[in-house]
């Protein structure tokens, strides 16, 4: 067993009807004025306006910033920052997926410390705690409402670069699943595989613990039981509330566990391809999960109960079976089922053919090197390693 040591600072409220509880935390923290920071989706909807209200009619004032985009950019957090202190506030309130909190916790950290958020980027590079934050998740997807991550596009180098640092946990965390009843069924297939991912290569990871093995296991039996049912409709409170659970503790999972390839492979898809995180996820697991096959210790099993219609036991049981069991849940759920689907799927300028992919694939694999979590994947990787995976995923 590794040694291990954990700490949940954060104070989490889980239940339906909670988002009315933002008030009364905001004064918890002392805050007086909320930027809101969001998307453009979720203000059309009315839910920022929803916050703005619950705010107002506590006395405490609110401005937003909606102009989140997927895959948010270095330029988008330096505008949201800009905001913050124009607009006078003191605390923020990240309502969203991954993108709003990702963009939340960068601006936290530029309005107290100042700079471009590249300056940041690493582990443990934000000195000390950042703006007072308060998150309130829309997708049962991302888990960054625990997470001590903040992903960030650079255009410039069509790169994502992540910031790490504990003090980018929130100070409160928010999980209301009315919040997720609204969302498209392409979106709740995307984020739900995103989470299930989160739990799963948690759970392999060379830095598991009992701690986080705890957490990805109860993540992987709320998404994998309740994952189908939830896409097929989004109005069951039931799967809703199960699917943001286990993407809470999801997320609790691979903060202390990291990830592996297939999250290090699938940030240079996005940043070169926009194609969104948790079909990229998607699309390269199977492929993933085939190769970590060789390092498999039983684990495979577990993961395999977790998402398959029909159970498997000791002696019966295949990796192969494991593939085979991802690639059926990606097809149940709407996913694209091979990396060139998915980038076609997600362009705005044509048809990108193979060859134009394949011809990225080496700057893909050595940025997926640069990431950290290669390092507790499974099994051993090298650059050649991961091109050929990509090659596979194509």
């Amino acid at each position: 067993m590794n040694e291990f040591s954990f700490s949940v600072p954060q104070n989490i409220v889980v239940g339906r009807g909670t988002m009315s509880k933002l008030p009364e935390i905001a004064k918890k923290l002392g805050g007086s004025h909320a930027l809101i920071i969001s998307g453009p989706n979720l203000k059309k909807m009315g839910i920022v306006q929803r916050a703005a209200d619950y705010l107002k009619e506590a006395g405490i004032q609110s401005d937003s910033f909606t102009d989140t985009e997927a895959n948010p950019s270095v330029d988008t957090v330096q505008k949201a920052a800009e905001t913050f202190k124009a607009c006078g506030a003191d605390f923020l309130v990240a309502l969203g997926g991954g993108s709003p909190m990702d963009v939340s916790k960068a601006v936290g950290v530029l309005a107290k410390y100042g700079g471009n958020i590249t300056d940041y980027e690493g582990a443990h590079k934000v000195p000390g705690k950042i703006v007072p934050l308060i998150a309130l998740p829309t997708t049962a997807g991302s888990g960054s409402e625990v997470t001590a991550f903040s992903v960030i596009t650079d255009h410039s180098r069509d790169y994502k670069l992540t910031v790490f640092s504990y003090e980018l946990f929130p100070d409160y965390a928010i999980l209301d699943p009315e919040l997720i009843m609204s969302a498209p069924a392409s979106v709740a297939a995307a984020c739900g595989i995103d989470a299930f991912i989160h739990a799963e290569e948690a759970y392999i990871s060379t830095a598991a613990s009992p701690f986080s093995d705890a957490k990805a296991e109860k993540a992987m039996e709320l998404i994998g039981g309740n994952i189908r049912r939830f896409v097929a409709n989004r109005m069951d409170a039931e799967a809703a509330e199960a699917m943001m659970t286990g993407s809470l503790f999801a997320g609790l999972a691979f903060s202390f566990a990291r990830l592996g390839n297939v999250h290090a492979m699938s940030h240079p898809v996005s940043a070169y391809f926009n194609v969104p995180h948790g079909v990229a996820n998607a699309v390269l697991l199977p492929v993933i999960a085939e190769y970590n096959a060789l390092a498999d210790h039983g684990r495979y099993l577990k993961i395999y109960n977790y998402i398959s219609k029909i159970p498997a036991y000791e002696g019966e049981f295949e990796s192969a079976m494991l593939v085979e069991a991802i690639r059926a849940l990606s097809a149940d759920i709407g996913i694209s089922s091979t990396l060139s689907e998915a980038v076609n799927n997600a362009s705005t300028t044509g048809t990108v053919s193979k060859e134009e992919i394949g011809a990225k694939i080496p700057a893909m694999a050595a940025d997926a090197m640069k990431s950290g979590n290669i390092a507790v994947n499974p099994r051993a990787s090298r650059q050649c390693d991961i091109e050929r995976l990509y090659k596979l995923a194509l």
